[in-house]
């Protein structure tokens, strides 16, 4: 399929620096996931136009990629959800593309559901890339007003158990929000509420920005994309060496924009 290329497994050695401490243990349950209804459930080829992975031969070696990323922080994670935050090397090394196909990846397993968060505020467009029209606002748009509670940003996205909360209001400086008390209750309680939940955060570029090491804060464990052929070793060492080494789960080499 010449939409969407592979991503590699994570590196071995950056992946067995990660540990599991102080996450909450929480027991799997499934009634909630069979009460998640899909409205409209997308076919392959609607599928492959999105560039998302799918179960269908076609994208079998890219959907392999992205089920080894998963299998390798499942066992980080050693039976318990988390938060796992997706950040490039450089923009343009192809994070969000990563971030959505590791949250399908997840979906696969009819015992788990996902959901997918744009954190990136100035390049937000995982909304776009799944088709999804966030009339009912987003992240930012609950972070101004939490009160109005996170329920109606969360969007279905055509890919059964998996769901969207797009970025909402534009804002060029993420800092202020994702340090905040809102934004670290809502990620307890939405990943709380569902102990079969996997939540992934899509962050900004670290190179350029200071939110993406503001977001690892809020997250179990740190996932850096970088481009295939496009950053350097030298640029991936900077890149990993800013974030805590006990939530480093490793590097993705990512051939896709």
């Amino acid at each position: 399929m010449n939409t969407m290329d592979s991503a590699t497994g994570l590196d071995e050695r950056a992946a067995t620096t990660a540990h599991t401490t102080g996450l909450a243990h929480r027991n799997s349950s499934s009634h909630a996931i069979a009460g998640m209804a899909e409205a409209n459930v997308l076919a392959p080829a609607q599928l492959e136009r999105r560039r998302l992975i799918h179960r269908d031969e076609s994208v079998r070696r890219q959907s392999d990629a992205f089920r080894e990323v998963r299998t390798r922080l499942l066992g980080l994670a050693d039976g318990q959800n988390f938060v796992a935050l997706m950040v490039a090397v450089s923009p343009g090394s192809g994070s969000s593309f990563v971030a959505r196909n590791l949250a399908a990846a997840f979906a696969f397993d009819e015992t788990k559901t996902s959901l997918l968060i744009d954190c990136n505020l100035r390049y937000p467009g995982q909304h776009k890339a799944l088709g999804v029209d966030p009339a009912s606002g987003g992240l930012i748009d609950f972070l101004d007003a939490p009160d109005r509670g996170i329920e109606p940003m969360i969007y279905q996205t055509g890919v059964p158990r998996m769901r969207l909360i797009p970025t909402g209001k534009a804002r060029e400086n993420g800092a202020e929000y994702f340090s905040s008390a809102p934004m670290r209750t809502a990620l307890d309680e939405l990943r709380n509420r569902y102990p079969d939940r996997y939540i992934f955060l899509d962050g900004p570029a670290v190179e350029g920005s200071p939110d993406a090491r503001i977001l690892s804060d809020l997250a179990d464990f740190v996932v850096v994309v970088a481009g295939y052929g496009r950053d350097t070793p030298k640029a991936i060492s900077q890149a990993t060496a800013g974030f805590d080494p006990g939530k480093l789960a490793g590097v993705v080499f990512n051939h896709a924009p």
